[in-house]
């Protein structure tokens, strides 16, 4: 899938036990990224850093400069939160190209770049934007929330790993009832069903042609094409994907009007957080003249 993708060998790594720092970090910013909906379980702190759980582990994890500092209760395992953040891909050159294919997407690319699209756990993608559809983020992570306390296990304080396909695939709609998420605890169990039994592989998913894959997700109860799309690039990291929701069809009208998703090419989902984010915070652009 990263055919043609240029890496970068420059990070500097420093560790001490519970906290592991990753210097020269550029283009990125941390709000930008975990703040944009394609995650549901961060949270801001007062002081401007995050703290939320990936891979079953609670990490608190800040930047300032150009220094990425990710800390643990434990050790902290660098090459995870790499690959989590995605940051040995060089996005200012991804940046520059997008650039030079469109003027509003260079003012979006300048005004969002700091944007990485992250290496989530595709089943916890699966079933986050599952509950996304016809949500705001404040409730969609109050129910992924709830799913963790009741059906995951706990980690530490209030958090809890995000079950299992097993787990979920064993219980009913009414077993459900407590995370309030209405008529998706129906589309939850079946995903979690087909997940499970490997009907749907999604590690296989990665390899797929893309609309074949598409299909394949398309199989579970209430997944379209938009919660497709979502899957496969915030939990298979395919950056071709251009999902588009109700405020995403309004940008492409509006500013990009000649042109379709897949004409941005393998880093169109990289475009597609860049045009969404700009355009949410320039809704001037939309006012009728």
């Amino acid at each position: 899938m990263h055919c043609g993708i240029m890496f970068l060998d420059f990070y500097e790594m420093g560790f001490t036990m519970g906290t592991v720092s990753i210097k020269n970090v550029y283009p990125f910013d941390l709000g930008q990224t975990l703040d944009c909906g394609q995650s549901f379980r961060w949270s801001k702190n007062a002081d401007e850093s995050f703290t939320g759980v990936a891979f079953s582990k609670v990490v608190t994890v800040s930047y300032e400069g150009t220094t990425l500092d990710i800390s643990h209760s434990g050790e902290v395992d660098e090459k995870l939160w790499r690959r989590y953040f995605d940051l040995d891909l060089d996005y200012q050159s991804i940046k520059e190209k997008l650039s030079n294919m469109h003027p509003v997407l260079a003012q979006a690319s300048s005004y969002a770049g700091g944007i990485r699209i992250l290496f989530q756990d595709p089943f916890e993608a699966l079933i986050t934007f599952i509950i996304s559809q016809n949500n705001n983020i404040s409730r969609i992570k109050g129910i992924v929330k709830r799913l963790c306390e009741y059906f995951g296990e706990h980690i530490e304080g209030d958090y809890y790993t995000f079950p299992t396909p097993e787990r979920l695939s064993a219980l009913t709609v009414d077993d459900l009832a407590p995370i309030k998420a209405g008529f998706r605890h129906r589309y939850i169990i079946d995903a979690a069903q087909k997940v499970a039994s490997l009907e749907i592989d999604l590690e296989k998913l990665r390899t797929f042609p893309y609309e074949e894959a598409q299909k394949e997700l398309m199989k579970i109860k209430g997944v379209g094409v938009k919660v497709a799309d979502c899957v496969l690039l915030y939990g298979l990291h395919r950056l071709e994907s251009f999902p588009l929701d109700v405020w995403m069809k309004r940008a492409m009208k509006v500013l990009f009007d000649d042109m379709k998703g897949d004409e941005f090419g393998q880093f169109g989902g990289i475009a597609q957080q860049y045009i969404f984010h700009y355009s949410r915070h320039h809704k001037e652009l939309f006012e009728e003249k």
